[in-house]
């Protein structure tokens, strides 16, 4: 994928993670690009621990993969961080 396929689909997973997790007041568009960019990357390798393909285009399944990567590492962050 391209480096605007991978800003357009980070950018997508991290807003529907950011609302997902209602963090979406505190979050702008280049945290939610790098968090959808990181989210794919962790949804990526959850997916393939249990046997999928992971992110492997622009398409819906890839985009499914990154959103629930990111609300994973929204997660974690609200875990360590707390919601503020």
């Amino acid at each position: 994928m391209s480096i605007c396929g991978w800003l357009i689909l980070g950018g997508l997973a991290g807003w529907i993670a950011s609302l997902l997790t209602g963090r979406n007041e505190r979050m702008g568009c280049i945290a939610n690009i790098i968090v959808g960019i990181i989210g794919a990357m962790i949804g990526g390798w959850i997916v393939a621990f249990f046997g999928g393909s992971g992110v492997n285009g622009f398409n819906f399944g890839s985009l499914l993969v990154s959103i629930l990567g990111a609300v994973v590492l929204l997660g974690i962050v609200n875990i360590l961080f707390g919601r503020r």
